[in-house]
């Protein structure tokens, strides 16, 4: 299937061609078609499916258990959290980053595991 975005795309107002650009917002690269005249911005339709998803699940919040497993503690990740993940990423790492933050506060960065040691 063809992507709308790999034709030639004019300004409704200008009737000038558009230039296609990537933007990253919130760690995702958003294509966006945006007149060098008006500076009006149209933004790929699925990109934007997948940004509406990720708000939806940021602003969600779940409740999970925390479980002795040996001599460490586990939480479950839900699995929607996972698919997006793998979705953006292409493929989920085994190995993820834990942070303490703040007092009360955890973070998991699930970016791709780097060898300092390279």
């Amino acid at each position: 299937m063809k992507d709308i975005f790999d034709n030639k795309i004019f300004c409704k107002k200008c009737d000038v061609e558009m230039k296609k650009v990537k933007i990253i917002k919130n760690g995702l690269a958003l294509r966006f078609l945006i007149c060098p005249r008006c500076q009006e911005k149209i933004i790929h339709p699925h990109d934007e499916i997948e940004y509406n998803r990720y708000v939806s699940l940021k602003n969600k919040e779940f409740n999970v258990k925390m479980r002795i497993v040996g001599n460490s503690y586990t939480i479950s990740i839900p699995k929607e959290i996972v698919l997006f993940m793998n979705e953006q990423e292409r493929r989920l790492d085994d190995m993820v980053k834990l942070c303490f933050e703040d007092m009360g506060k955890l973070s998991l960065k699930f970016h791709k595991f780097e060898d300092k040691f390279k």
